[in-house]
């Protein structure tokens, strides 16, 4: 895998449950920030672009769990992207530092809506081209 993106960050005490473990929904909240950021190094801002009727959604996630996070650990976040159709689908997988061992594999699946319609995103399309893997 050709990662095109990532973001180092360290597991918040508050983010753990009783068993002392990274709460699982805190993970689609790591992979969130991750795009998120891709999206400002590329010279975009989420906010922008939505008030600009711009508004890439989530219309698919799946998480694979591998290994849990504890409070403190440190991981970094990666991506790559590809284009199928209209969709892009995100593979973003989180590794442990400094081991690198896989925490999470996931796959997120964005559509884009324009003025509130589905649309193709000419763009993201355009924003996007010197990252998509094919």
């Amino acid at each position: 895998m050709d990662y095109i993106y990532e973001l180092k960050m360290k597991v918040r005490d508050y983010e753990c449950d009783l068993q002392g473990i990274v709460n699982n929904a805190n993970y689609q909240h790591y992979i969130e920030h991750t795009r998120h950021e891709f999206l400002l190094s590329t010279g975009i801002s989420f906010a922008r672009l939505h008030a600009e009727g711009i508004d890439p959604v989530v219309a698919r996630l799946t998480m694979a769990f591998k290994t849990p996070l504890k409070s403190g650990d440190e991981f970094v976040s990666k991506l790559y992207l590809k284009k199928e159709g209209i969709k892009y689908v995100f593979y973003q997988d989180i590794f442990r530092l400094p081991d690198m061992k896989v925490v999470i594999k996931s796959t997120v699946e964005t559509v884009c809506l324009i003025n509130g319609r589905l649309s193709d995103s000419e763009l993201f399309n355009q924003l996007f081209a010197p990252y998509l893997s094919e």
